[in-house]
């Protein structure tokens, strides 16, 4: 188990570092700003997508679908084939009405902003149909505990962006949004690629290719092995997504506040996302296969070891994430980003707006977790109910506390929503197993530990005052 976390750990870090080069070239050369508003609203809608497939909806609803299969070759490209269709038919419209699409994202733009935006989001959303088929493959490979080429890939996003910046930086900052924009597109390529190579290296291309072959005349066998699919696979979708659908709406909304507030969304989501992504959703990832496996042989007790072992995993390094992310707030957003464009007053708003975020670090972490409970049991309408739950409180809080607190206010809204959802995934999962797990010597441990490194951090934040 920790050998595949681990795997997808430094996976993701790597990508994560050079996502973070990333973001501390395009606060040098945009700043927060209106044309750094725009590139994150264009790149907003396919990386939501994104991570929604590529973060476990996807894999969740897939994996106990394919091992069930009888025609794995054949369920398996028959559902490539669907949702790719679907996923490029939208993709072309959203090309051809680049304007309307762009006004669905930012209500907030106004008629100029919106036109400057409109070419951005047509060309940006040419990766999530890129992304989908990497997600396919990836899901393929993990089902084969192949974890390394997705951990890693998407550094390779990353690495076409930071080299997109390297070209432009010199030029308009509109030209550097295009440059940004086409460097989105060639990552996907480069994701697409490594994939494919893996595919075949471990030999599921001869497999992927009968399926392709046959499906046009065998795909009635499959016919009620797709439609459970697609029964599993849109609540799983609705019950993964709460977490970027709310920092969708989060975006939405900052579009009516003063120009900057997404950008301050945006790069304080970026550093919530670095633990969250390094250690809930690499556990996650890894976990979900092997949790599967043992709810489909009916070991309960084999699964719950596993998530114990994941529970506590996370518990520390989580809540440390935590109190340090909301202790250094300020001076992690200095470190990273006041420098070029990006001003002293930009700094302090971000960090407002970071601490807001990191408070509810644990409980979405937490419940990435024990969702996987719910999505091998295949409870997938359990975990959308859960879902909508949350994205409701989040919406009401986030409508009430825009006025007060702006950006931060909305990141605020997200966090309670987080608590919301996980407190009901707990329920679901089963109160008296949750208590089971926490009845041990460790809460005291992990009690201890968070009032010592908290007490270390404010120290060391008090020293580094006079510096900052």
């Amino acid at each position: 188990m920790f050998k595949a976390i681990f795997t997808n750990s430094f996976g993701i870090l790597a990508s994560r570092i050079l996502g973070f080069i990333r973001d501390l070239m395009t606060a040098s050369v945009l700043g927060a700003n209106i044309y750094s508003d725009i590139f994150f609203i264009a790149f907003k809608l396919p990386n939501l997508f994104r991570r929604i497939f590529a973060e476990g909806a996807f894999t969740q609803a897939f994996i106990p679908a394919y091992a069930r299969s009888k025609q794995k070759s054949l369920f398996s490209v028959h559902i490539f084939v669907v949702f790719l269709s679907a996923i490029l038919i939208i993709s072309l419209l959203v090309n051809l009405l680049p304007a309307l699409a762009t006004k669905a994202i930012a209500i907030g733009f106004d008629e100029q902003t919106l036109s400057l935006a409109a070419p951005f989001v047509a060309i940006n959303f040419w990766y999530l149909p890129l992304i989908f088929a990497v997600t396919f493959l990836s899901t393929l490979l993990q089902y084969k505990h192949h974890f390394a080429t997705s951990a890693f890939s998407t550094a390779l996003l990353n690495i076409s962006l930071i080299l997109a910046i390297h070209f432009s930086q010199d030029k308009a900052q509109s030209d550097i949004v295009y440059y940004m924009s086409f460097g989105v597109v060639v990552g996907g390529i480069l994701q697409l690629f490594v994939h494919i190579l893996a595919i075949y290296n471990l030999g599921l291309s001869k497999m992927l290719l009968g399926g392709f072959k046959h499906l046009r005349v065998k795909s009635k066998i499959i016919k009620k092995e797709t439609r459970k699919f697609r029964q599993q696979f849109f609540p799983a979708v609705w019950g993964n997504s709460t977490a970027q659908v709310s920092a969708f709406l989060d975006t939405w909304l900052a579009s009516l506040l003063a120009s900057g507030a997404i950008s301050y969304l945006y790069y304080s989501n970026r550093i919530f996302q670095l633990p969250l992504a390094l250690f809930a959703i690499a556990t996650s990832i890894a976990l979900f296969p092997s949790i599967a496996k043992f709810l489909k042989k009916d070991d309960e007790s084999g699964a719950l070891r596993f998530m114990e072992k994941a529970f506590w995993f996370l518990a520390f390094l989580l809540t440390a994430s935590t109190i340090g992310g909301y202790i250094m707030a300020h001076e992690i957003t200095w470190l990273l980003f006041e420098r070029g464009a990006f001003s002293q007053e930009d700094t302090l708003n971000t960090t407002a707006v970071l601490q807001m975020y990191m408070i509810g670090l644990l409980p979405f972490g937490l419940q990435k977790l024990f969702s996987l409970w719910l999505y091998a049991k295949e409870m997938q309408l359990r975990a959308a109910k859960i879902a909508t739950f949350s994205l409701v409180t989040n919406i009401v809080l986030s409508l009430a506390l825009i006025s007060p607190l702006g950006a931060a206010g909305l990141a605020l809204a997200s966090t309670v929503s987080g608590f919301a959802g996980f407190i009901m995934t707990i329920q679901a999962f089963g109160a008296k197993k949750f208590f089971d797990i926490l009845s041990s010597k460790k809460s005291l441990y992990l009690i201890a530990g968070s009032v010592v490194f908290a007490l270390l951090l404010m120290i060391i934040k008090d020293f580094t005052r006079v510096y900052i």
